[in-house]
């Protein structure tokens, strides 16, 4: 089992190109035609642009039914992303949207995709909602992060937050989706993302699901010393984010107790955060005004599965606001016993049907 930032692919690719370089050295004391080297460069090129796209978008027999491979269009910029449509869509039954954001090392729809890792098309067609999977633009990672730690990305109208609620208004607009029931799901970086566009698209997006990922501004606190940044420091821009469309973004927090790379902490701090986000949108004061009750119970291991803890924080009229999971013995991964992929761990907790489920019980009022 791996997590999502096993990085061993790129140490191979690095001896890769340090051998390719040597022989390069070595060719170029011969001497070779131009129209030679020309059309050497030429099957290169076509080769590495033929395997780039394989990596980011897949390959045709990937496509299952009900897929739909799309391109999103803005002065902003562009993205490519994939839609899943359940046997249910008859394009005149609003349907739910979740839109799930892959991590760093992984594609939307493409080589080691997160929609291979946590299966939700199969979810989707037994429950019914559209599934959609974004993948980042090579040209902005190198290794397929999103940019959650970059301040330019972490606003309203720019950069990733502004492309990918431009692909879930125009999957609303599409596929005559519900506009009041679209979610946001991501892993790693795109979990920090994921959390990234409930505070500066609220209006677009319903609830919020992150795992192992952090709050908004998480570049902002030092590892060394995270107390000198409170979360509800960071709170209050977020919730400056959201502006006049601020409400209170119900979350999801999937967290494993074994992270070495978002470690439990993080998780813990993304939930003070998004309650004290959520305590200045109600009266725009940090005052624990929402009068929230707290539950949790532990769920034992038993055959093979991680055991783990859910809690549960409901304002008083008895919506839970925020969930949240932390499983033992689980690191950097996406847990559940369906997941395809490098970066999944079988013996965890469903987080697929868990999305959805929490999901479905929070539609945008």
């Amino acid at each position: 089992m791996k997590d999502f930032s096993d990085h061993s692919r790129e140490q191979n690719l690095g001896k890769a190109i340090q051998s390719a370089q040597s022989r390069s050295d070595r060719s170029r004391r011969r001497r070779r035609s131009p129209s030679i080297i020309s059309g050497i460069l030429v099957t290169f090129i076509a080769t590495v642009g033929s395997g780039t796209a394989a990596f980011q978008f897949g390959l045709p027999w990937w496509m299952q039914a009900g897929d739909h491979n799309h391109l999103y269009e803005s002065d902003i910029g562009s993205l490519r992303y994939q839609v899943h449509l359940p046997p249910q869509h008859n394009g005149t039954t609003q349907l739910p949207v979740i839109m799930a954001i892959h991590g760093c090392g992984m594609t939307g729809y493409g080589w080691n995709s997160m929609k291979s890792t946590t299966q939700f098309n199969s979810l989707a067609d037994r429950e019914g909602f559209i599934v959609v999977y974004p993948t980042q633009r090579m040209f902005r990672s190198a290794i397929n992060c999103w940019n959650s730690a970059d301040p330019r990305e972490q606003h309203r109208y720019s950069g990733e937050p502004a492309l990918l609620a431009g692909v879930a208004r125009q999957v609303v607009e599409q596929y005559n989706a519900d506009p009041a029931q679209v979610h946001v799901a991501g892993a790693s970086s795109g979990a920090g993302t994921a959390v990234i566009l409930a505070a500066t698209y609220p209006d677009v997006f319903a609830t919020v699901t992150s795992i192992a990922g952090g709050e908004y501004g998480l570049n902002q606190v030092n590892p060394d010393d995270p107390d000198s940044t409170p979360p509800d420091y960071t709170a209050r821009q977020a919730w400056s984010q959201m502006g006049d469309r601020a409400r209170q973004v119900p979350l999801l927090v999937i967290q494993g107790e074994e992270d070495a790379v978002v470690p439990p902490l993080v998780a813990t701090r993304l939930v003070a955060h998004w309650i004290a986000v959520g305590d200045f949108v109600d009266d725009g004061l940090l005052n624990d005004s929402l009068n929230l009750v707290e539950k949790t119970t532990t769920v034992p291991s038993e055959q093979g599965r991680h055991s783990y803890t859910h809690t549960t924080i409901t304002a008083l009229g008895g919506t839970s606001f925020i969930e949240s999971y932390l499983v033992q013995d689980m690191g950097h991964v996406w847990p559940g016993p369906a997941g395809d992929g490098i970066y999944i761990d079988r013996a965890g907790p469903d987080a697929s049907a868990i999305t959805w489920n929490f999901a479905k019980r929070h539609p945008k009022s």
